[in-house]
């Protein structure tokens, strides 16, 4: 079970070995075109419910999303209520549960991450493009570390850790084409990210395998998972990763607008703590 990866920074967060962070897919917010005539307190009851029944399946950690956006903005262009929407949200859930936490707003918007997190009193944040750049449905996205870490310092949260994808899916890599997912995964690493993530092709689609052993290959931070993790295959890709993030296969639905099943937690947690005890 053990891997090269320094781990350390990961069972600081978490307090275990190969952690499990539950998704939390925020509903429509106002600004969106879902988001109309919406219901701010059945949205921040519906996170916060999400948040419970992850905590109660036995999830080490919890990450939000603003999911319900879609279609989503590039980072400049996310308004002001999405970021004040989400810390709420953020803020509400430390205070009713004992989980970290974290952001991702969308897309690519790791200064807002960021903020909301510095905010809310949030751990990390995940940021989809850290490095180089990618074509995707909102358009070339590039990479934020460069500003991002200016602002995280601005701020003063330097302790916010940088969750990064490698090869982020739902877009088409053509630009970096001539560079091995390896190459890209040095990139992330040299531009500061803490964690690397392996995300698969879509929302629910298992991550490879190969992939996971590709970016292993030119890095030597910790690797998530980060889609597709579910009882069958978790032996096979908690054994090369470092953890995991989980979100759909929990949902009652099978997607992201579905509702946590508890069971479906538990049964999934049941597998990793007998993988972390082997």
């Amino acid at each position: 079970m053990e891997t090269r990866a320094d781990t350390g920074i990961l069972e600081t967060l978490f307090g275990v070995r190969k952690p499990v962070i539950g998704m939390i897919h925020v509903r429509p917010l106002p600004g969106s075109p879902r988001g109309r005539n919406c219901d701010l307190a059945a949205i921040y009851g519906h996170a916060l419910d999400e948040a419970r029944r992850l905590e109660d399946g036995g999830v080490d950690g919890l990450l939000m999303e603003n999911a319900g956006d879609i279609p989503f903005l590039k980072p400049d262009e996310i308004g002001f209520e999405t970021v004040a929407a989400m810390t709420v949200i953020g803020d509400r859930i430390r205070q009713a549960t004992r989980l970290p936490f974290g952001y991702n707003i969308v897309a690519n918007a790791a200064k807002a991450s960021l903020a909301c997190a510095r905010m809310s009193g949030a751990s990390f944040v995940r940021v989809n493009q850290w490095a180089n750049a990618y074509v995707a449905n909102e358009g070339i996205v590039e990479g934020a570390a460069a500003t991002a870490l200016r602002y995280r310092s601005l701020i003063d949260a330097d302790d916010i850790a940088v969750f990064a994808d490698v090869h982020v899916k739902h877009g088409s890599h053509a630009i970096v084409a001539d560079r091995e997912v390896a190459e890209q995964a040095r990139d992330v690493e040299f531009f500061g990210a803490d964690v690397l993530i392996a995300t698969g092709s879509r929302t629910g689609h298992a991550t490879e395998g190969t992939e996971i052993s590709e970016i292993r290959a030119g890095a030597e931070r910790p690797i998530l998972v980060g889609s597709g993790l579910r009882p069958e295959n978790a032996a096979d890709l908690m054994r090369v990763a470092d953890g995991a993030i989980v979100g759909v296969w929990f949902k009652d639905n099978g997607r992201m607008s579905g509702s946590v099943e508890v069971d479906k937690v538990r049964d999934l947690m049941t597998v990793v703590a007998e993988l972390r005890q082997g």
